[in-house]
């Protein structure tokens, strides 16, 4: 899949945008890209990923391709989710430089240029740092919360008013194509490659169109999957917390030899025997889990499936 697009004439810019749900802002998401893209270069290529959202986004993204050539569709066969949607986009891309943003229209098209200027000062990688987010509170207090707990654990110092909206080199995007891991954060993913990296300001807008589709559901996932791909510290962290039981647990065998010796008899208490001894049985189980969620994902990446697949693309155009 990754050879897809070979023999065309290679863009100078591409445009990678997942798409879920966004019939209602496609057309005006268009308009805007070309506006923009073609203050730069008329040789660009906007890739639309649409990931099976069940409205008319696939059938309004075969109309604007068919009307311009420079646009290119991919429908997956059913929903793999947002980070995949971006990896099948880069797989195709061609440009020498490669724009990833979301669909809503909360990344403004018309902040390309000065992405791309920064982008010509000498880095592979220029991220859009959103100073005011126009998302609901609970929102930005998910996001928050996501990256101080990714941050902790993972070692990576990743910026939370970043998101997926950057421009990255050709030199980048070639060595993404080489991590095919499946737990996909494209952000931790560019930011762990090391390539000389800046970042603007930029306007946050309101949604075009709709809501959000990302659930607190859907955060958490992405949350428990990126801790996973990034680190191995909350195996650390069960270890370490095992040895802590342990510690307190032999100090207050001591003390309670301590209180048989001087006063003759140990402290007596049923009910505060069975609580420590659940307390701990559901740590074990805990820690248990965690190992668990490891050696499943571990046995996931073994079988070597393919990270998505693609259902239809739109033809090239005349």
């Amino acid at each position: 899949m990754i050879e897809e697009g070979i023999g065309r004439e290679c863009p100078h810019l591409s445009v990678v945008i997942p798409v879920y749900k966004a019939e209602d802002c496609l057309d005006e998401l268009y308009r805007r890209l070309r506006s923009s893209l073609e203050q730069l270069t008329h040789n660009f290529e906007i890739i639309l990923v649409e990931d099976c959202g069940g409205d008319r986004s696939w059938e309004i993204i075969t109309r604007l391709a068919r009307d311009d050539r420079r646009v290119r569709g991919l429908q997956f066969s059913r929903n793999f989710g947002q980070h995949y949607g971006i990896t099948a986009g880069l797989d195709h891309c061609n440009g020498d430089w490669v724009i990833v943003m979301d669909c809503d229209l909360q990344d403004r098209p018309e902040e390309i240029p000065r992405l791309y200027a920064k982008a010509r000062e000498g880095f592979d990688v220029v991220m859009a740092r959103r100073g005011r987010r126009k998302d609901h509170m609970l929102k930005r207090w998910s996001s928050w919360l996501f990256y101080k707990v990714f941050r902790y654990l993972s070692g990576i110092n990743y910026d939370a008013e970043v998101g997926n909206f950057r421009i990255i080199s050709k030199k980048v995007v070639t060595c993404y194509r080489t991590m095919r891991e499946k737990l996909r954060f494209f952000g931790g993913m560019v930011d762990w490659m090391g390539f000389p990296t800046a970042s603007i300001d930029v306007q946050h807008a309101e949604r075009y169109e709709g809501k959000s589709t990302y659930t607190f559901r859907k955060l958490w996932k992405l949350a428990t999957d990126t801790i996973i791909a990034y680190s191995d510290k909350p195996l650390y962290m069960s270890v370490k917390f095992g040895f802590a039981m342990s510690f307190f647990a032999f100090l207050y065998g001591l003390y309670i030899f301590y209180r048989a010796f001087v006063y003759g008899s140990a402290i007596m208490g049923w009910s505060s025997l069975m609580v420590s001894f659940y307390f701990i049985g559901g740590i074990i189980i805990a820690i248990l889990g965690i190992i668990g969620i490891y050696l499943g994902k571990t046995f996931d990446e073994t079988k070597r499936r393919p990270l998505y697949v693609i259902r239809e693309t739109t033809p090239d155009g005349e």
